[in-house]
């Protein structure tokens, strides 16, 4: 779909072809893979030559897991139980950017490798 707006210059009437921004949401668990990503769709969409912004770097979503170190329970009873867990985290970094939805662009979007740990979401908006 495509869009044309109606912009008044100095008591002139312009139609101007506005285009569908695709915003395109990057995931994963290594930074150096996203960033690696957008700098591809960056450069892709550049050299095409539809408008591009970001990439955005989005708040970290930090999961922790505490874990009983021994199986069985035991030291529990015995001071308390101070040493007996392990916290382990997994850090899932994001990031955002916003292209103009050419159809060429997308294609070409859609065909870029991805790494194994890195998600990518696209949604179309006017």
């Amino acid at each position: 779909m495509f869009l044309y707006l109606l912009l008044q210059v100095n008591s002139k009437s312009i139609w101007v072809f506005a285009m569908q921004i695709a915003r395109i949401k990057l995931t994963g668990k290594d930074p150096k893979q996203l960033d690696d990503v957008c700098r591809e769709i960056k450069d892709l969409a550049e050299k095409i030559g539809v408008p591009v912004s970001g990439p955005i770097p989005m708040p970290t979503k930090k999961l922790r897991v505490p874990v009983m170190k021994t199986p069985c329970g035991d030291g529990m009873h015995r001071g308390g139980g101070g040493g007996n867990w392990e916290h382990w985290e997994m850090r899932i970094h994001k990031r955002m950017l916003d292209v103009g939805a050419n159809e060429r662009v997308m294609r070409q979007i859609t065909r870029i490798r991805m790494p194994a740990d890195v998600n990518m979401e696209i949604e179309l908006r006017d």
